[in-house]
């Protein structure tokens, strides 16, 4: 199994979230965890701008750099985000 610290986590600042400021921890099975707040990072990996417009996201990310991506549900976020383990 899997220790604590080496789990993908993402905080997550901004508007379209649960909550203002939240952590997201994924699982080595794939499963997901969201919590209220900032969980400490062991290393950071990158830090990231989604802009979620409708259906369109445009992801700036400094670790792979610009993309868009479409989804199938409508949604507005703007969303400052930190990844790492």
């Amino acid at each position: 199994m899997q220790s604590r610290e080496s789990l993908k986590k993402y905080i997550e600042i901004g508007y379209g979230n649960r909550w203002f400021i939240r952590t997201e921890v994924e699982h080595p099975d794939g499963t997901e965890t969201e919590i209220k707040g900032i969980v400490k990072l062991m290393k950071l990996k990158s830090i990231y701008l989604r802009i979620w417009i409708g259906r369109k996201v445009l992801i700036i990310d400094s670790g792979e750099g610009i993309k868009m991506t479409d989804k199938t549900r409508r949604c507005f976020k703007f969303i400052l985000g930190f990844y790492g383990e």
